[in-house]
């Protein structure tokens, strides 16, 4: 019997990546889903491959597009995931949930009911709605599983460890491509510059995250929320290669350290596969990479924005969110050359600090709508800020 799995956001790279995934052994699934929001030729293209019977598009433009170029007519076409009603008549096996943004926070949560595994690779629902999302995962006994490479590294040591063993736990960072620049002056730091990643190939938001090493900051409130960790339980080391993924130090004194090539194809695969004795083709274990792991502590100089986490609560809040939004907005200025990377940093700081968002580190987000809102005022907030100041 094959396994009956969806794709949200099949049009990204995580979406393709495990479409090549099933590809490679289409008689063990069935694809019953797949979405994306504008890129209307590839999602059609992916549907006709896989004999997918449902699709979601969920732009206006490119769902009335993709209407006029469908000529099959087994194929499902829907505009909203208000959908998954009619798509999903029982429990499939997987979801693997990529859509990027905040965008991605209804559809992830929504299709926690109809699956019995949920893989997320959307931070901003981990980051912003964890209580929720834990919330639907127990109430619908659905088991969940990260994908970023670093959490999933965490998820495979720990296993069902109870966080009470843990000491300590460690992400990696490849620091980006402005870790070895001796004596950075974030002024003169250049657009192209900052987005060249010397190891990983991403898209322009996520490369500006990882040279500011916000998608640190990220990432260690993601596994706060996962594995119900303090932050003084969490650290950030550098390390070039980015071949270890993630360490934990455990009480008993024993410590693991996950390593695996430079791909998001191990992550990926392993979480739909994560309960069989499959294979997958990989590099040999790599010894010279091995022998120069060079782990070391963050320089909090050279990447300042990590001293954040400071001033973030320790229960989860709407503060995450404000967070998110202010990060997104100043990064979306700054692809658009609006401001300078030296400006992106101050900006930042001085939004996270001003006293109109102080409140929310005490509120909790308890429906999808409260998060939709902070994020707007946010947004609201920076307009007029940057307007007035004429920046």
């Amino acid at each position: 019997m094959k396994k009956k799995i969806a794709i949200l956001g099949s049009t990204g790279s995580i979406g393709q990546n495990l479409l090549k995934i099933v590809n490679r052994d289409k008689e063990q699934y069935e694809i019953v889903l797949l979405t994306a929001n504008k890129n209307y030729l590839e999602l059609l293209k992916q549907a006709k491959k896989f004999k997918v019977k449902n699709i979601i598009i969920k732009d206006n433009e490119s769902f009335k597009k993709i209407k006029k170029k469908n000529y099959i007519k087994h194929i499902n076409i829907y505009k909203d995931f208000e959908s998954y009603k009619k798509i999903f008549k029982k429990k499939i096996h997987y979801v693997m949930s990529s859509i990027s943004g905040t965008e991605g926070l209804i559809p992830t949560i929504k299709i926690i009911k109809h699956t019995k595994k949920i893989a997320i690779a959307n931070k901003e629902s981990i980051i912003c709605a964890w209580n929720i999302i834990d919330r639907e995962l127990k109430k619908y006994k659905t088991s969940f599983v990260p994908v970023d490479s670093e959490h999933f590294s965490l998820w495979y040591a720990l296993g069902n460890t109870a966080n009470s063993k843990v000491e300590k736990i460690y992400l990696t960072a490849s620091g980006g491509p402005l870790l070895n620049i001796k004596k950075l002056n974030l002024k003169n730091i250049k657009l192209s510059q900052a987005l060249k990643h010397p190891n990983w190939s991403m898209g322009k938001k996520i490369s500006i995250d990882s040279c500011t090493m916000m998608n640190k900051v990220f990432e260690v409130i993601e596994a706060k929320h996962i594995f119900n960790l303090s932050y003084n339980k969490i650290s950030i080391l550098t390390h070039p290669s980015s071949y270890v993924h993630a360490i934990v130090k455990f009480k008993n004194g024993i410590i693991k350290i996950i390593a695996h090539d430079t791909t998001m194809t191990i992550p990926i695969y392993n979480t739909i596969n994560s309960n069989e004795n499959s294979v997958i083709k990989t590099e040999n274990l790599n010894l010279e990479r091995l022998n120069k792991l060079e782990l070391k502590k963050v320089n909090l100089k050279q990447f300042p924005l990590v001293k954040i986490l400071r001033k973030l609560p320790q229960k989860i809040s709407l503060f995450e969110t404000v967070l998110v939004s202010i990060n997104d907005h100043l990064v979306n200025l700054y692809l658009n050359k609006k401001i300078n990377y030296n400006q992106l940093h101050v900006l930042l700081v001085q939004f996270i600090n001003n006293k109109v968002f102080e409140k929310y580190k005490k509120i909790k987000p308890n429906k999808i709508q409260d998060i939709i809102s902070v994020k707007n005022k946010v947004n609201s907030f920076i307009i007029k800020s940057i307007n007035k100041n004429n920046i």
